[in-house]
């Protein structure tokens, strides 16, 4: 009888292990994906759906505190903001998919390749990776929810969150920096 119950008291203490240590498996693994530009894989640990919702609204959002409560109470400019609204949507519901993150992974690749920013020098050889969260600060906030914050030349944070469903961590947010 001791041994099941030493058993099953192992068996829990490692699914709380591997569910407390699913945001940096995730995190590492969005390093890989990245490093071998790999969008099926970048796919498992990314929740794009959730991450478009969240940037289209973010980026709506600033859209319109920037353009100003002078220009939305202007029939023409409310037309404008409506219109640029509108691109701004479109272009983060393209961009913000395995496909696009693919194409901007390509085009990083080969911007690196021109300057000569490779792994070992060689201007054919393979670009230094994206690693976004190279240094970020590492935070729970629940047992469902985990940031991973870097800060950008100019201080102002940006946020990655993680969420969790089930056992798995996927990164569903990005907080952008007002």
């Amino acid at each position: 009888m001791k041994k099941w119950i030493a058993l099953a008291l192992v068996a829990v203490l490692l699914l709380g292990g591997y569910v407390a240590a699913g945001p940096y498996l995730a995190i590492h693994g969005i390093r890989q994906a990245l490093a071998e530009q790999d969008t099926a894989r970048l796919e498992r640990h990314v929740d794009f759906p959730a991450l478009r919702v969240s940037l289209k609204a973010q980026v709506e959002d600033q859209l319109a505190r920037r353009a100003g409560s002078d220009l939305q109470s202007n029939p023409f400019g409310a037309l404008a903001l409506a219109v640029a609204s509108n691109v701004v949507g479109t272009g983060v519901d393209a961009m913000v998919t395995p496909l696009g993150i693919g194409a901007l992974l390509q085009g990083r690749s080969m911007w690196k390749k021109s300057i000569g920013e490779t792994v070992d020098g060689d201007a054919y050889g393979k670009p230094v990776p994206a690693d976004p969260l190279k240094q970020a600060e590492h935070h729970y906030e629940s047992p469902s929810r985990f940031t991973a914050t870097v800060h950008d030349e100019d201080g102002k944070p940006l946020v990655f969150v993680f969420r969790r469903t089930g056992l798995t961590w996927k990164l569903a947010d990005i907080r952008l920096p007002r």
